[in-house]
């Protein structure tokens, strides 16, 4: 097989292979953070309070319809990692030609439904009067441009399921770097307001999934598509939309707990809003390396679920495990110890105490507990790249109860503390459900496996020979 600019994780030490393969797309979260990141610091340094409120009242609702989009991405790249570590390039070629068809027409779908819907929504989720106008302008405009979104995650899953992380990264950064002058130039230039923000992620984006293209279709030889390979086969499409909607559904039921949490919060008035928006951006900045190590070992799984080697598997999950673990601790400790200046690139704590105290003790309380997030993120990951992304699916289930059981009953009765343990509430009863199923799944998986491994032909060679002597 081809493997110009591929990256074979079937063999080797895997932690050097994780390590390594994880790096170049911890920038790559990092960078795509930066972009919701600057978005909401510009905002709230030179719009103010109420626009960043405005921004962060749409979090709940961008997740749900941008997580189901991104499910899919990474759904659908799923069959393409299996297909490279089977060393099956037809199989494979023809699975990145579904994966780009079934992309583009669910992209325009979900772009027409969404930007149609927001207001609605926002309605729903009892987002004040007084931002509900901004709110739907930002977000209208970020699921107007769901297509470049997909474009550049579908591009960059493809590209990962061959073992290359670092090309999507490269045009990620350009783009974030093209993003911050876009928001300046819109926002302050311009006056375009909160609007200004969503056109500089949306340009952003779409300029990096066309740098993801073209190094597609110059610099990786395996991926030239002939006429076989782009005929429309029933039977393939359903099985790569068994892969991606599963996974797009776990991150939407994860989001509806997400949408009852902001609803609670919606309520709470808007500095709680306002506060939450903040901490939320600081969390899921420093959740950039869990969202590294998932990618990491959903594709390392993928790759040797292909190659049929369920122990590398495993040994896999431990050393990401590991890491993961050294990183939460030090993030509790640098939170705890800056917490307040962090929280100062978004909040001017001179002009809005109640806002910043708030905001520190959400994101201490989400921090404290990402130990738990991290078990969340891997084991999710290694059992949907192992292809069981229905079981993987339930997580997402679980993880709705408990975010809308805070919610509905919590939050009212206790306030703004309460909001601040959902994530968490919902991070340990995922964990509760995915210990088991994973170690399940390895044990149904060996029994299946184990006459088409090496080990097992090994022994029966050898059997044979003494029978025969």
């Amino acid at each position: 097989m081809s493997r110009t600019m591929t990256r074979d994780l079937t063999e080797g030490r895997p932690l050097k292979l994780i390590v390594s393969f994880a790096l170049p797309l911890l920038f790559g979260v990092l960078f795509q953070q930066f972009y919701s990141f600057v978005d909401t610091a510009i905002v709230g340094r030179f719009l103010g309070a109420e626009r960043l409120a405005a921004v962060g009242a749409t979090g709940a609702v961008n997740f749900l319809v941008i997580g189901m989009c991104l499910g899919l991405c990474s759904g659908f790249s799923i069959p393409i990692a299996q297909a490279f570590g089977a060393k099956n390039e037809t199989e494979m070629r023809r699975c990145v030609w579904h994966a780009i068809m079934l992309g583009a027409i669910l992209s325009l779908l979900f772009a027409v439904v969404s930007a149609l819907l927001c207001k609605p929504l926002l309605r729903l989720m009892n987002t004040p009067e007084e931002i509900i106008d901004d709110s739907a302008s930002y977000i209208g405009i970020i699921f107007a441009a769901i297509p470049c979104c997909i474009l550049y995650n579908m591009a960059g899953g493809i590209l990962r399921a061959l073992g290359d992380s670092r090309t999507p990264v490269f045009f990620l950064i350009l783009a974030s770097l093209i993003n911050v002058v876009l928001d300046l130039f819109l926002i302050i230039v311009c006056g375009m307001d909160v609007a200004g923000a969503a056109v500089a992620t949306a340009v952003s984006q779409l300029l990096a999934g066309i740098g993801c293209v073209i190094v597609m279709i110059r610099r990786f030889p395996v991926l030239r598509l002939n006429r076989d390979d782009r005929h429309f086969d029933p039977v393939l499409a359903k099985k790569m939309l068994g892969t991606g909607l599963p996974m797009g559904l776990q991150f939407s039921i994860t989001a509806i707990g997400s949408v009852l949490v902001q609803w609670s919060v919606n309520g709470l008035g808007v500095n709680a809003v306002a506060a939450v928006s903040g901490a939320v951006k600081l969390s899921a900045f420093f959740a950039c390396f869990f969202d590294a190590l998932a990618t990491t070992i959903a594709t390392y799984a993928g790759q040797n679920m292909g190659a049929r080697k369920l122990d590398r598997i495993h040994q896999g999950l431990r050393c990401t495990a590991g890491v993961g673990f050294v990183y939460c601790l030090v993030t509790f400790g640098v939170v705890m110890l800056f917490s307040g200046p962090l929280l100062g690139m978004f909040i001017d704590a001179n002009a809005a105490p109640e806002v910043t105290t708030m905001g520190i003790q959400y994101l201490t309380i989400n921090v404290a507990f990402y130990i738990p997030l991290l078990f969340v993120n891997i084991l999710r990951l290694s059992i949907q790249g192992m292809g069981f992304t229905r079981v993987a699916m339930l997580a997402g289930l679980s993880e709705m109860i408990a975010r809308s059981a805070i919610a509905l009953f919590v939050v009212p009765a206790v306030g703004f503390t309460g909001a601040c343990f959902a994530s968490p509430a919902a991070w340990i009863l995922a964990d509760l459900f995915l210990f088991p199923c994973y170690f399940q799944i390895m044990r149904t998986l060996r029994q299946r496996l184990l006459p088409d491994t090496e080990e097992f032909r090994n022994n029966a060679n050898i059997i044979h020979l003494h029978k025969a002597a």
